[in-house]
């Protein structure tokens, strides 16, 4: 990890960069798929099964069986565990729900708003080099909160056309019954197009390496909604003087671990606690199992030095991390100021782990800069925005001439008349 000191304002755009993927070469290679998976269905599938996880199925649906065991393989305290964090995930979703919305905005005019689920969805879990069944909660629970008719979820089989336990036990624990043993672009092409096996769906979640990413981009031109864009997994961390170094290393290996192109940006006060926090990442890497992966990681990441606060506020808003840890003094004070942010922990005892996996918020986040447009997934995501309007007589007579003008004045007669005739019928009687 490089230090830079006081950087100029024009170099944070290049300082800041993430490492990036040539989506042109890799649209290229999944758009075949794609399209085979579209034209083939089923066959497809079997056939990049094949080849990408190196598994012949010829029965992609989990059965009972499956599930069961899984449930008695889970061990008992990961199954605790488990049930803790839908418990915490489901308070906050569930706190997430809006009442009808009404108002008469002039007499006789009344406006409505309300939530109505999305009734498709699919849900992609990752199950490379870590088996994310913690994205299966963050994912399942808000979708059944808000009434989802039809929850689908894929992820790949191993190399003996299994499905890692966690993340069946955390599906059955949530609900979710149809899930397929499906992955890579093949199983978004799936759940696009749908298939003899596999349902289509309306809107696809969920995270995935770089041909996922692109294949779900593609899905959008296919008329499919997806959560967000998505890239390589990111952290912030802020820290002046109240930081723990220990604590601030750990939370960067934490994120550096996910992957070698993982990214994490420390930004600090002063040059000591770059120090003394880059000595802690030296020692805690010597025993991470997954030193490899973040070694790599950290050859893409950055401390910055800005003594200002005032210019880190705008360094870390200019660089819209999907994961910001404020460890100061007055995190709050801080967060104030902070508009382009995935999800935000704040002080000393929050690590970005804990909303990754049982705080009670969503680690759906967006990456490579999109929280500065995007949300979390959060309960909102699965819903749709309805609204209603009814107008009484008297409410027609007095918005009926607004009306008119304006649609005279677009040069929309049909418009303008079906507001007239409504009006006429009212002086006829």
């Amino acid at each position: 990890m490089k230090t830079v000191v006081n950087p100029a304002r024009a170099s944070w755009s290049q300082l800041l960069k993430r490492p990036t993927m040539d989506l042109a070469s890799i649209e290229a290679l999944v758009r075949p798929v794609m399209e085979a998976v579209k034209n083939e269905g089923d066959a497809a599938i079997q056939r990049y099964t094949e080849k990408y996880d190196g598994v012949r199925l010829s029965e992609w649906a989990v059965s009972q069986a499956e599930f069961e065991a899984a449930e008695a393989s889970v061990p008992a305290e990961l199954k605790a565990a488990i049930l803790q964090a839908k418990a915490n995930i489901e308070a906050f979703h569930t706190a997430q729900q809006q009442d009808e919305l009404k108002v008469e905005t002039m007499p006789g005019v009344v406006c409505y708003r309300r939530s109505v689920s999305i009734e498709k969805v699919g849900l992609y879990i990752p199950g490379g080099t870590a088996p994310l069944f913690s994205t299966v909660l963050m994912l399942a629970v808000p979708a059944k909160i808000a009434g989802c008719k039809e929850i689908v979820l894929c992820t790949p089989p191993d190399e003996n056309g299994a499905i890692n336990p966690a993340i069946l036990y955390a599906a059955k624990a949530v609900g979710v019954t149809k899930i397929f043993k499906v992955g890579g672009a093949q199983a978004i092409a799936g759940l696009t197009f749908g298939t003899v096996t596999i349902p289509k769906v309306n809107k696809i979640f969920g995270p995935g390496n770089q041909y996922v990413t692109a294949a779900k981009q593609l899905a959008t031109k296919y008329g499919l909604a997806i959560d967000m864009p998505a890239g390589p997994s990111e952290v912030a961390v802020y820290a002046d003087d109240a930081a723990v170094p220990a604590f601030v290393a750990a939370d960067l290996l934490s994120q550096a671990e996910h992957g070698v192109d993982s990214q994490v940006v420390l930004v600090a006060a002063n040059e000591a606690i770059v120090d003394k926090v880059k000595a802690e990442v030296d020692q805690q890497l010597q025993v991470l199992p997954r030193r490899e992966f973040a070694e790599k990681s950290l050859a893409n990441s950055v401390a910055v030095v800005l003594g200002n606060e005032a210019d880190a506020v705008d360094l870390l808003n200019e660089y819209g991390a999907e994961h910001l840890i404020l460890s100061v003094k007055e995190p709050w004070e801080v967060a104030d100021q902070i508009i382009n942010a995935g999800s935000v922990f704040l002080g000393n005892y929050t690590p970005e782990s804990a909303g990754d996996y049982a705080s009670g918020t969503n680690h759906t986040l967006p990456t490579n800069g999109y929280a500065k447009m995007y949300s979390g997934v959060s309960l909102d995501s699965y819903v749709k925005k309805v609204t209603y309007q009814q107008i009484s007589a008297a409410g027609i007579q007095a918005l009926g001439p607004v009306v008119e003008t304006m649609a005279a004045a677009e040069q929309l007669d049909g418009h303008k008349n079906a507001v007239s005739l409504r009006l006429k019928s009212l002086k006829d009687v």
